[in-house]
C-alpha cells in the first residue's frame, strides 16, 4: 500500500523587537504539503522554488528518510522572502511528513535547527504561538486574545546574509540593558495578556537600528506605528517585512492606513497569529 502524508506548516515571525535570535511568533500563512509514495521523485508545485532534491521541503524530509520514489506537491500562501520564515516551514514541513511516515514520535526541533542553521523561525512553525528558545530548548506562549497581527511585505528583497553583516561586534552596555528590558515586559505582557505591556515590550537597540539603512521604507514605517493606529512594530527576521502588532478593534483601521503608506512599493497582509504549529495527517 502506498504510503502518504499531508503536512500544514505556519509562516514565523523571529526576533519581534528586543527578541534578537531568541523570540518569534507563527502565523498565519501556510505552506501545504502532499507526500505520496507514488514509485518516482517528484516536486510539483506552481512556486518559484526548486523542483529537484535542492528543494528544501525535499532535505527536509531527506533527513529522516530518503525522497526516492516519493512525490512532493507543495502549495504556500508564505512570502518566499521578506523574513517570514520560508525556509523553516519548508523544511519542517519536510521533517514532519518524514516522520509521520516512518511512525516516528520524537520531536524534531534538533532536527529543524541544524538544517536551518538557527532556532527561532523552526521552533514557531513547529509550536506554534509565542515561542522563546535557549539552546536548542522552546518554550511556548499562546497568542493573548485581542492581539493580531498585519503584514508589510516590501516587493523588493533583502539577503538575510547582508542583513547580518551589518551588525557589529559588540554593542553599548546600555542598549544590551534596554533590550532585557523591552525582553521582560514583552515576555510578561504575552503571558498575562496584557497588550499595554506588550506595547511598551517592542523595543530594540540591538538590530533594527543597524539595519535600517537596507530598507529605509520599512524602516520608517516602522517609527510610525503608533500614528497609524498599531500598538507597535517590529521588523520580521532580518526583513525588510514589517511586522505591526494591533488590537482587535483597530485592526481594519491598520489595514486601511497601512494600504494607503504601501501602495506601490509592498503589499499588506492580515495574517493573526496562529496558535498551532506543524499538524499532519496519514493520507
Amino acid at each position: 500500500m502506498a504510503r502518504g502524508y499531508v503536512v500544514r506548516v505556519p509562516a514565523s515571525s523571529a526576533n519581534l523587537g528586543p527578541g534578537f535570535d531568541a523570540f518569534a511568533a507563527a502565523l498565519a500563512l501556510h505552506v501545504d504539503v502532499e507526500v505520496v509514495e507514488t514509485g518516482r521523485f517528484g516536486v510539483e508545485t506552481g512556486l518559484d522554488i526548486a523542483r529537484d532534491r535542492r528543494n528544501l521541503c525535499v532535505r527536509g524530509f531527506a533527513k529522516l528518510l530518503a525522497p526516492d520514489g516519493f512525490t512532493f506537491r507543495i502549495r504556500s500562501t508564505i512570502p518566499l522572502s521578506g523574513g517570514l520564515g520560508s525556509s523553516a516551514a519548508a523544511y519542517v514541513a519536510g521533517l514532519t511528513a518524514a516522520a509521520g511516515i516512518l511512525g516516528l514520535g520524537r520531536d524534531l526541533l534538533a532536527d529543524a535547527i541544524e538544517l536551518e542553521g538557527h532556532p527561532d523561525n523552526v521552533a514557531a512553525a513547529l509550536y506554534g504561538g509565542f515561542v522563546v528558545v535557549q539552546g536548542g530548548e522552546s518554550v511556548g506562549l499562546e497568542p493573548p486574545a485581542g492581539l493580531e497581527a498585519v503584514l508589510v511585505v516590501p516587493h523588493a528583497a533583502v539577503r538575510t546574509s547582508a542583513a547580518r553583516r551589518v551588525l557589529p561586534k559588540s554593542v553599548p552596555f546600555a542598549d544590551a540593558t534596554a533590550n532585557v528590558a523591552s525582553a521582560a515586559l514583552l515576555t510578561l505582557g504575552l503571558a498575562r495578556s496584557d497588550l499595554d505591556l506588550v506595547a511598551r515590550g517592542l523595543g530594540d537597540r540591538l538590530h533594527q537600528p543597524y539595519r535600517a539603512h537596507l530598507y529605509p521604507a520599512s524602516s520608517a514605517l516602522l517609527q510610525r506605528a503608533g500614528e497609524l493606529g498599531a500598538l507597535g512594530a517590529t521588523i520580521s527576521g532580518a526583513g525588510p517585512t514589517v511586522l505591526f502588532w494591533t488590537r482587535s478593534e483597530a485592526t481594519e483601521t491598520v489595514v486601511g492606513a497601512l494600504l494607503r503608506e504601501a501602495s506601490g512599493w509592498a503589499r499588506v497582509l492580515h495574517a493573526p497569529f496562529e496558535r498551532d504549529g506543524a499538524r499532519g495527517r496519514s493520507l
